[in-house]
């Protein structure tokens, strides 16, 4: 039927384009500005505690050595239950988990800081707390990143992991430094209480958003048992199966080795070297990285269309092998900065596709268990990464950045190498 003049007419190519999303369309459902803010607080604590541990651990201890067993403690419940917390966010609700770490790990926050106000800590507190905080926190980090499908319509993931990418990198930047000021100015303990307050009201304000849909999770695919480790094991082998979520695995795994080794050893090693600026430098190559990847977040946010998600992955990944090789190179600070600076904004930009593929493609009723497998191959590749860097900072910085660019150049050609991998969007 011809259309009336007062039917709207079709809308053309470059206007139906017009009216893709925007970045901020999901900053108008209250449930997603619900968890935008408590996310960011949640993160905004995790810096805290970083500081708080640290220098309320030296100054009750005077001990580095105790400071190391505390954060040791911390890291390993998380990395040892994180698979646990994604096999219950898939079973019960990530927004339910999330609610009960964010207050609980309030009430471990504030036990300390009370304690630490009345003269009644010691080290054997301080190790419980940290123990506890690392097990419970495992239980919130799949559940923070597999919410948001409940949260917001398919067709805004992007736009909303855009904006949740960028909170996360604000916070990730702010927490240390504000914690930092508060013990500067108060004690270690002020800021275990305002970590405390933080939680509480992460807490509070996740526990009132109001999934989409509030139906049942089905049983996973394959799934036969109700048992914890028959759920492991079901997540495991789904994420292991897909040659696409195997590469984004893989692509995750060397990107959490470049951070942890020459993201860390490796920055230090080059604002060692001669001319290359010491502490100035560390603090600038830091910051590029930070401010590069939130750049990235931001511009993927606004990109429309269905970009060629593989492809991707695979141009993250030689990106990044040319940036790693650049850097054992480079001879100035400057240049050193502008390289990092483009690594950060090619994590950005590919993390928010990578993460939205993940969130549209995996069903929901196994998504946190792979979530979860992501994250623990994550925390695994951390020390082995510290160590081998640590080794080669020894013959130069060359020798230290050469194998993360191996690591990422094999990467890149497996991506390349499968067809399925190529076609994802």
């Amino acid at each position: 039927m011809a259309a009336t003049a007062s039917a709207p007419a079709p809308a053309t190519a470059p206007e139906a384009e017009a009216e893709a999303p925007r970045l901020w369309a999901p900053l108008r459902l209250r449930s997603f500005r619900l968890l935008w803010l408590g996310q960011s607080l949640s993160l905004l604590g995790d810096g805290f505690s970083t500081i708080a541990f640290s220098w309320i651990t030296l100054a009750v201890t005077h001990s580095t050595l105790d400071l190391g067993y505390v954060l040791t403690l911390q890291a390993i419940p998380r990395a040892l239950l994180t698979l646990v917390g994604g096999s219950l966010s898939d079973k019960w609700s990530p927004r339910t988990l999330m609610t009960a770490s964010s207050l609980t790990r309030a009430l471990v926050m504030g036990a300390v800081g009370a304690a630490g106000l009345g003269g009644g800590l010691g080290l054997w507190m301080l190790l419980g707390a940290a123990a506890l905080f690392g097990a419970v926190d495992a239980f919130f980090q799949p559940a923070r990143v597999t919410v948001l499908p409940s949260v917001v319509d398919k067709e805004l993931l992007t736009q909303a992991n855009a904006l949740l990418g960028t909170g996360t990198r604000i916070s990730a930047v702010l927490g240390p430094a504000l914690g930092g000021v508060v013990v500067a100015v108060t004690q270690p303990s002020v800021a275990f209480l305002v970590d405390a307050v933080c939680f509480a009201l992460c807490g509070l304000l996740v526990a009132r958003i109001r999934p989409l849909t509030s139906r049942p999770k089905p049983a996973a695919p394959g799934e036969k048992g109700e048992g914890l480790g028959a759920r492991i094991r079901v997540g495991v082998g789904f994420a292991l199966k897909d040659p696409r979520i195997r590469t984004i695995l893989a692509l995750d795994t060397a990107v959490n080795f470049s951070y942890a080794g020459p993201f860390t050893v490796g920055f230090a090693t080059l604002a060692r070297a001669a001319g290359h600026g010491g502490s100035t430098t560390l603090g600038l190559l830091n910051g590029a990285l930070a401010g590069g990847a939130m750049l990235g977040t931001l511009l993927g946010g606004v990109v429309k269309g269905s970009p060629r998600v593989g492809l991707m992955v695979a141009a993250l990944a030689g990106w990044l092998a040319i940036g790693m090789s650049a850097l054992g190179l480079v001879g100035s600070p400057i240049a050193a900065v502008a390289v990092v600076l483009a690594m950060g904004f090619g994590i950005g930009f590919q993390g928010v596709f990578g993460l939205s593929w993940i969130q549209r493609n995996i069903p929901g009723e196994v998504l946190s268990r792979v979530v979860s497998v992501d994250m623990v191959l994550g925390y695994a590749a951390a020390p082995i990464s510290l160590v081998a860097c640590g080794a080669l900072a020894r013959t130069g910085a060359g020798a230290l950045f050469a194998l993360p660019a191996v690591i990422l150049a094999l990467t890149a050609l497996a991506t390349l190498s499968s067809s399925q991998v190529r076609a994802m969007r």
